[in-house]
């Protein structure tokens, strides 16, 4: 039997379709709301009598396939990169020690890993200018 139409069956009662979907999608984001990402927060510091800007600013990214042990695939690219001109300044000037995350990337079934290091002041601009944002 084919699908009548409400407006024939019901024709007084109140379409509710939209508030139905703003309730299922209230519940859906309230559910996954510590899995949502969000984007970074900045931060300021006050230091004697100025504000310095605090930014977490992503400073090298790169991809690895489908592996058995990622984190001893990508030893060797954070080293490497840990080791170059430009980890070797991130290293020095960032106002905490560099952090790496492994984040799985469903296009190419393989990792994302991403090294973040927050900055800020003249090794802030000094990245901008230098390398840019990412």
């Amino acid at each position: 039997m084919g699908r009548v139409k409400d407006s024939i069956m019901w024709p007084n009662a109140p379409d509710r379709t939209a508030t139905i979907n703003q309730h299922l999608a209230d519940k859906y984001f309230d559910h996954h709301k510590d899995r949502i990402y969000k984007p970074p927060v900045t931060k300021y510091v006050l230091i004697g009598d100025r504000v310095e800007e605090v930014r977490n600013i992503v400073v090298h990214e790169f991809s690895l396939g489908d592996v058995d042990d990622p984190d001893l695939y990508a030893a060797q690219p954070l080293y490497d990169w840990e080791k170059s001109e430009q980890g070797q300044w991130v290293v020095k000037n960032a106002c905490d020690t560099p952090t790496w995350q492994r984040i799985a990337d469903p296009m190419s079934f393989g990792y994302r890993y991403r090294i973040t290091a927050k900055l800020m002041g003249p090794a802030l601009t000094e990245w901008l200018l230098k390398y840019g944002h990412r």
